[in-house]
């Protein structure tokens, strides 16, 4: 549920928000049979808790474990992730990378590329996760690819950008994995005043369900997670 700046709600909302999509305990539940993160992960989420008010951001025990699966299944070595917040997803999506796999991610606000990149040294994982900071479509025009996922969790209006941005970077098996499409049901046809962020969404999901060059499957786990594959 990471993001730029401005983006996601803060403490307490984000739970109050999820709430009217999934029922609570049945959250709680599905956490609960997760297996739980290791604790250095643990340490990010706590301080990020304690540190930032759009803790909420962060994507979490659930989603942190389902994109590592993610990372594993596809035996992913390239990952491009844009927004880095914390560095909680990177983080966790390196524990499903190979030996010499590698994470890119990409974050516009220094001091979260900081913070990130200091969780990533506690982790020693160095070595496997580099943080470029600067306006991630910028950063994007340097990077070659191929890119084996691509993890998509920055500001909502910008995501039919990245989106064209990496399509042409995807490895031929490749997986583009956007965070956060279903706003908390803010894309919904019944939202008559959705905030800018889930108009955004709105108009993504329908692109990217019609464009004839992709598979997608949105999902609802937790905020909406949309897995996009080449057609073909």
């Amino acid at each position: 549920m990471a993001g730029g700046p401005g983006v996601g709600p803060g403490r307490g909302a984000y739970h109050a928000c999820m709430a009217q999509l999934i029922n609570p305990e049945v959250l709680e539940y599905a956490d609960a049979h997760t297996t739980a993160p290791p604790g250095h992960l643990e340490s990010v989420d706590a301080s990020t808790r304690e540190g930032f008010a759009a803790w909420g951001m962060m994507v979490g025990r659930q989603e942190g474990r389902f994109l590592e699966l993610l990372v594993f299944a596809t035996q992913a070595s390239s990952v491009l992730e844009i927004g880095t917040f914390t560095g909680y997803s990177a983080i966790a999506m390196a524990a499903g990378l190979g030996r010499d796999g590698a994470i890119i991610s990409l974050e516009v606000d220094p001091h979260h590329a900081q913070v990130a990149r200091g969780n990533i040294a506690a982790a020693g994982l160095e070595s496997h996760i580099s943080v470029i900071e600067g306006p991630a479509l910028r950063s994007l025009e340097e990077l070659q690819g191929p890119f084996d996922l691509v993890f998509i969790d920055a500001d909502k209006v910008s995501y039919d950008a990245y989106y064209e941005a990496v399509l042409p970077k995807l490895a031929p098996h490749g997986l583009i994995v956007a965070d956060n499409t279903l706003q908390r049901g803010g894309v919904l046809a019944s939202e008559h005043d959705p905030h800018e962020g889930a108009r955004a969404l709105r108009a993504f999901n329908d692109k990217v369900v019609s464009d004839p060059r992709v598979v997608c499957v949105l999902t609802t786990i937790r905020d909406g997670v949309t897995l996009i594959r080449r057609a073909g």
